[in-house]
């Protein structure tokens, strides 16, 4: 089969195609014909190994895990004896955890891993999109224990992450601000969004609004600044957070006057989330978003355009 090789750090030119041996499932795995995957700004850190620390976990002078991708929809091709979930011809749509191997035509997956049927209402493209942004918003959304009539402000509300923020929010039943640049902004209210603030023509930490809930969804907005606009036992999450932003909020939760909670930190992925995506999906209240989409063999480009960091959403990838 087709896939995408790293076998060291670096540039998107470091991402190479060959052929490697098509995997075979285990007893209780099935096998997925990969039909679109994506590229994530969590797969950019890991091909560069940026933050350092990445090294410590994949891999110290070369990546243990040679063949990234964490997100994939495609249809089941095998199974093993033991598969009772899933039969060959199912469609499908999930992500690997920390398993990766998506930039490929085919993938194993065991059958309780974070899967579900592919949206009937999407094409593969569209379902690859969902499981990276959409599992992270959620999972801190219901951390943070998200209430009908909330205040809640996504910071990053175009991306990946933030543009499924936004659309959880509103189904959670908040009154949500988007934050974005001035050409997101139609995108950004589109997505249900009930203001939209430009950030390079207005500050939100100074024009005396106040939230319950302050979602940062790329690492790019002032922590200490943001904290004035917080109200009384509000939440800060840092979804994108590096290690010094971790620390602080950390700090923050500690220390902080107004009893303000910080989260920060690694998520769980979990089959019952994909599902109830799914079921937000066929329903018309998450909309998956795609900036640009492009075949396994531009890989690089793909990459290359990612790490730019003004995607608008998420980058598909197509394999045929």
């Amino acid at each position: 089969m087709k896939a995408i090789i790293n076998t060291k750090y670096g540039t998107p030119e470091v991402l190479e195609l060959k052929d490697v041996e098509k995997p075979i499932p285990k007893q209780n795995e099935i096998l997925i014909r990969i039909k679109a995957t994506a590229v994530n700004s969590g797969d950019v850190r890991l091909r560069k190994a940026d933050p350092f620390a990445v090294r410590l976990f994949f891999g110290l002078f070369k990546p243990k895990t040679t063949i990234l991708g964490s997100v994939f929809s495609g249809e089941i091709e095998a199974i093993g004896s033991g598969v009772k979930q899933f039969k060959i011809g199912d469609e499908v749509f999930g992500h690997t955890d920390m398993s990766f191997g998506t930039y490929a035509e085919y993938k194993c997956f065991p059958e309780n891993g974070s899967i579900a049927l592919k949206p009937t209402t999407i094409l593969h493209q569209d379902a690859a999109v969902i499981p990276f942004g959409g599992v992270t918003a959620l999972h801190f959304l219901k951390k943070a224990s998200i209430q009908p009539g909330q205040e809640v402000l996504i910071f990053g509300a175009s991306g990946a992450v933030g543009s499924a923020a936004v659309q959880l929010a509103k189904h959670f039943g908040a009154i949500v601000t988007g934050v974005c640049s001035t050409a997101n902004v139609a995108l950004v209210k589109s997505l249900g969004a009930d203001k939209v603030i430009d950030y390079t023509k207005e500050d939100f930490t100074k024009n005396g609004e106040m939230y319950d809930l302050i979602f940062d969804s790329v690492n790019k907005m002032s922590v200490s600044d943001s904290l004035d606009s917080l109200k009384i036992y509000g939440t800060l999450i840092l979804s994108a957070a590096g290690l010094f932003e971790t620390l602080q909020g950390t700090w923050i939760s500690m220390t902080n006057s107004k009893k303000i909670k910080v989260m920060t930190g690694i998520i769980n992925h979990k089959a019952d989330d994909i599902h109830f995506l799914k079921t937000l999906t066929e329903s018309g209240e998450l909309k998956p978003v795609i900036d640009k989409t492009y075949s396994l063999e531009q890989m690089v480009e793909a990459h290359t355009y990612v790490e730019k960091g003004h995607k608008k959403g998420n980058v598909a990838i197509e394999i045929n």
